[in-house]
């Protein structure tokens, strides 16, 4: 006899191997026994392939194998298995899926349900003062509040505390819960919610599905707590309480290994210190490997680009220099990045003079305990508030789409600047120079005339012609005044909008899995606790995406703004000499 399974929800295939299924669709089965979650079957137009098994029922009523089933000539069981092994199962839609709520309906909601402790610690133990912010010290020395409000010896100092999220994921009752009610019999089994299949991927890599499945684990400082509080727009990083801005100056050309070696050192000056700071690039390419890998839900741009040959003419130690003035100054008004050690370490550690303090700061920071997985341990989140997870889900979409079309036009506007730049410099001040070089011309056919009556006209052709040189010097200048920075600004936003897809992918991720989670407990197969323990983890995540969010908005409105007010005054000020030039030469002519 042969099996069948009634498709439960519409699947759309995205792979080779898979296939597309339609609510109530019949598919023949190859086997029952599922791997993976995935399931091979044949369909009515003869097609056989993968497909989710949480998206079927299987129908036990037997029935005639079709032709293509079975026998020696049959195909292998899961033949059309990719070569890169499955993908991630995708979450069936419960059968009370509703549209998500309206665009501008407040993104938070009173708590249905006590937040775990795991993200949460006790009120005695970390405390929120005015604003939402969390007051480091509040708790006393020696001991180490854990997960459940308890706390056991500590024996270090005052201010670190032990965070984990480890819990047992399996499936099913126990500890004297009551039994799970209308589900069928087959879910009675044990599972497990599901793990991405593909290790690469951002939201493994960057600890983010450890972290939702509850195995995060280690011990938090007191300044190592991110804390997100709530502004008037919803979720925000808290403001960094003793704000700073650094200067890059005076790139020099030194050497080491007796000249065998050259790089050009940068002056670092951060305005909370004063205190100079001599870097190299390779330094700040060491800290940026730092920031992105310590901080997966933050947005941290690539450095200007690195260049083989001509790293030690003016012009491209100049276009660096501008770029990691860029880079610094986003680095410097980020809440959260300002504050860490590893940026604090790299602004402050004189390394010409004291190498030896900062290797130990270098070696420090690349064991950092508190990456991947428990760096998830340290977001600190408001405790009386929880997110509505399909306002969250259309707010992200709803982003996705604007870095999308940002990409898109910044794109688009830095290569027409590039090409109007590039006329200005070559094309507008040849046209203009040919201009002044054909009136000049004139004038000195007309000198020919040898009339004196007619030398103030010719003296007024040649003057024209003067200025006509003088303003396409002035094309060729002004690209550095006013394109230049607007193109700068460009490339820094499109470092930012490549980091952004991988930020939205972990908390795609993590609410993929409260999907999930969710659909096991209508089963009957998971805890119910266990589920919220899953949610509020991606509550955590989803509250650091929109306080970045958030925080993307701020400074691109700021950058923006301001750069937009420069061009348009360099613009007119461009105008100016060009009228200025005319004007005087007019002065000079008999012209009325």
């Amino acid at each position: 006899t042969a099996l069948r399974a009634r498709a439960l929800y519409d699947f759309r295939s995205e792979n080779p191997g898979e296939i597309s299924l339609r609510e109530h669709e019949v598919l023949s089965l190859c086997s029952e026994q599922d791997i993976e979650g995935w399931l091979e079957g044949v369909n009515s137009r003869g097609d056989r392939r993968l497909f989710p098994a949480s998206y079927v029922q299987v129908i036990r009523a037997p029935e005639p194998g079709p032709a293509g089933d079975g026998g020696p000539g049959a195909p292998a069981r899961y033949a059309n298995v990719p070569p890169g092994g499955f993908k991630p199962l995708p979450a069936a839609p419960p059968a009370s899926f509703k549209p998500p709520p309206d665009a501008f309906q407040p993104l938070l909601q009173p708590q249905q349900a006590p937040l775990p402790s795991t993200f949460q610690p006790p009120a005695a133990g970390f405390p929120y003062g005015g604003g939402g912010g969390y007051q480091p010290g509040a708790l006393g020395s020696g001991a180490y509040p854990d997960l459940d409000g308890s706390s056991s010896a500590g024996g270090g100092a005052a201010g670190r505390y032990r965070l984990s999220t480890r819990s047992d994921l399996s499936l099913g009752s126990r500890g004297g819960s009551a039994p799970p009610q209308h589900h069928p019999s087959w879910a009675k089994s044990s599972a497990t919610v599901s793990r991405n299949l593909n290790r690469f991927s951002t939201f493994v890599k960057s600890g983010g599905e450890a972290f939702v499945l509850g195995e995060a684990s280690g011990f938090v400082k007191d300044g190592d707590k991110l804390c997100v509080v709530l502004g008037p727009y919803g979720p925000e990083w808290q403001k960094n309480p003793y704000p700073f801005q650094c200067t890059i100056d005076d790139p020099t050309k030194q050497t080491k290994f007796k000249g065998m070696k050259s790089y050009i050192s940068y002056k670092l000056v951060p305005t909370h210190t004063q205190v100079p700071v001599h870097r190299r690039y390779k330094h700040f390419d060491w800290l940026y490997a730092r920031l992105a890998e310590k901080f997966p839900v933050i947005s941290v741009p690539h450095l200007p680009e690195k260049q083989a040959t001509g790293r030690f003419e003016e012009d491209f130690i100049s276009k660096r220099r501008k770029g990691l003035i860029w880079w610094m100054n986003h680095m410097a008004s980020h809440p959260v990045l300002a504050q860490c050690d590893v940026f604090q370490h790299f602004l402050t550690c004189p390394s010409s003079t004291d190498e030896k303090a900062w290797k130990q700061g270098k070696r420090k920071a690349e064991k950092d305990e508190m990456v991947g997985a428990n760096f998830f341990l340290t977001l600190s989140t408001p405790p009386a508030a929880a997110l509505d997870l399909q306002e969250v889900e259309s707010k992200i979409d709803g982003f996705k789409c604007f870095t999308k079309k940002m990409d898109d036009s910044t794109l688009q506007l830095n290569h027409t600047a590039n090409e109007f730049a590039r006329k200005q410099v070559t094309g507008f001040k040849k046209e203009y120079q040919n201009v002044g070089q054909s009136f000049r011309g004139l004038s000195q056919a007309f000198e020919l005339d040898q009339q004196a009556f007619s030398a103030g006209l010719n003296q007024a052709i040649a003057f024209t012609g003067d200025a006509y040189d003088a303003i396409g010097e002035l094309f060729a200048e002004q690209p550095r005044q006013d394109l230049d920075p607007v193109m700068d600004l460009l490339a820094l936003y499109q470092g930012h909008l490549a980091k952004f897809p991988d930020i939205i992918h972990v908390q795609k991720g993590a609410l993929t899995k409260v999907k999930e989670s969710r659909r096991h407990v209508e089963e009957g197969k998971m805890e119910v606790q266990k589920a919220d323990g899953i949610q509020d983890r991606c509550n955590t995540i989803s509250f650091a995406t929109l306080a970045e969010i958030h925080h993307f908005h701020q400074i691109r409105v700021r950058d923006f703004k301001s750069q937009m007010q420069h061009f348009l005054q360099q613009q007119i000020i461009f105008f100016q000499k060009v009228t200025q030039n005319l004007l005087g030469k007019r002065r000079c002519t008999i012209f009325p």
